[in-house]
């Protein structure tokens, strides 16, 4: 059978042409009952717009420019690859593609933006791993070339007007000070926090949600010694969470989950009670450690951990950058700006420890 067209579709429903691309492209334009009919229509035939010709009509590549971020130790990156992958779907369904490409820094990459629109025509391009005084995004804005972020302008509060850039984040500060009370709840006192040393602004912010909730409890004076940094690794997490349990923590918050997996060994190591039934620390056996990511690597683990929406961030961000890119004419309304996402606590009963040998 012949592929269906625009015009052969027209011609058997007895509409214009332009009717049927008012349906795929501006509905909000059409009637009800012959946007039901119409949509029936070429979901029976299966019709796909041509992607030729919609460049022709839009001047637009229907391509979204990505940096592809260096690999890392196969723990913490999962939570880019889940990005990554939600924002390539979320991409096709608005008929998009996404263009991936490396850089060995900001400024490599916006060397790498000027190449790109050259030469593929990029659309727009989507950010991550945002930092204070971002040069990406001036260069962007400078240029006029559209884009959306995966991370706060860090030098301007949420919902400031300096903040003028579309911008989708997830609240770790609120993940960490619900990882304090879920603690708390399980009779703890002292729960430190383990961060990563050189963690920038985005864990300034995880440490900043645990100290607001330690100092809600009253425990602001226990603030100083319950906190320490380590090397984003699992040896750093054991290392860090030894200085903490001499420090006399009972409980640790991390600001990932390979510094948790290094912390549960150490707790394991020096307060092995912890994890026995029926001690102070609560009835049954208890978390004493939460990551941050919820990675699967803590879920077969059995370690609790903060999961973030970032596939809600990815649908986001497509959102934000189709609308920018659309014909707005239909009047259609725009996307929230500055999204900041909630994350919340996967809580787990931690592994039973293993049977000496």
């Amino acid at each position: 059978m012949a592929r269906p067209t625009l015009a052969s579709l027209a011609a058997e429903l007895g509409v214009s042409r332009q009717t049927i691309s008012n349906v795929i492209n501006s509905p909000d334009r059409v009637k009800p009952a012959t946007l039901e009919r119409v949509r029936a229509a070429i979901e029976a035939a299966g019709y796909r717009p041509s992607a030729a010709a919609r460049q022709l009509r839009t001047r637009r590549s229907m391509n979204l420019g990505m940096r592809l971020m260096p690999a890392t130790d196969g723990i913490n990156g999962s939570i880019l690859d889940r990005f990554l992958h939600a924002l390539t779907e979320s991409a096709q369904d608005a008929g998009y593609r996404l263009t991936l490409f490396c850089a060995d820094s900001h400024e490599d990459e916006v060397l790498q933006y000027g190449e790109l629109l050259n030469v593929a025509g990029i659309d727009a391009f989507i950010l991550t791993s945002s930092s204070r005084n971002d040069v990406r995004t001036k260069w962007l804005q400078d240029n006029g070339t559209p884009f959306a972020v995966f991370g706060r302008p860090w030098e301007t509060a949420p919902g400031d007007d300096a903040a003028r850039h579309p911008w989708v984040d997830i609240d770790g500060a609120a993940g960490t000070a619900e990882a304090v009370t879920m603690l708390t709840a399980q009779g703890h006192t002292h729960i430190a926090f383990l961060g990563w040393q050189d963690g920038g602004p985005v864990g300034e912010d995880r440490q900043a949600g645990w100290e607001r909730a330690m100092r809600a409890l009253g425990a602001g004076q226990d603030i100083s010694r319950l906190r320490a940094s380590a090397p984003d690794t699992i040896s750093g997490g054991i290392s860090g969470g030894r200085e903490l349990i001499a420090r006399g923590a009972t409980a640790i918050v991390c600001a990932s989950d390979s510094l948790a997996i290094g912390a549960a060994e150490s707790l394991r190591e020096l307060r092995p009670e912890l994890f026995s039934p029926g001690q102070p620390a609560g009835p049954g056996v208890r978390a004493a450690v939460v990551g941050f990511d919820d990675t699967p690597v803590a879920a077969a683990l059995g370690l609790s951990s903060v999961a973030q929406p970032v596939e809600d961030a990815a649908r986001h961000i497509v959102r934000l950058l189709t609308f920018e890119l659309a014909d707005r004419a239909g009047g259609s309304s725009a996307p929230e700006q500055h999204l900041l996402l909630a994350p919340h606590v996967v809580e787990r009963v931690p592994l039973p420890l293993a049977p000496p040998r």
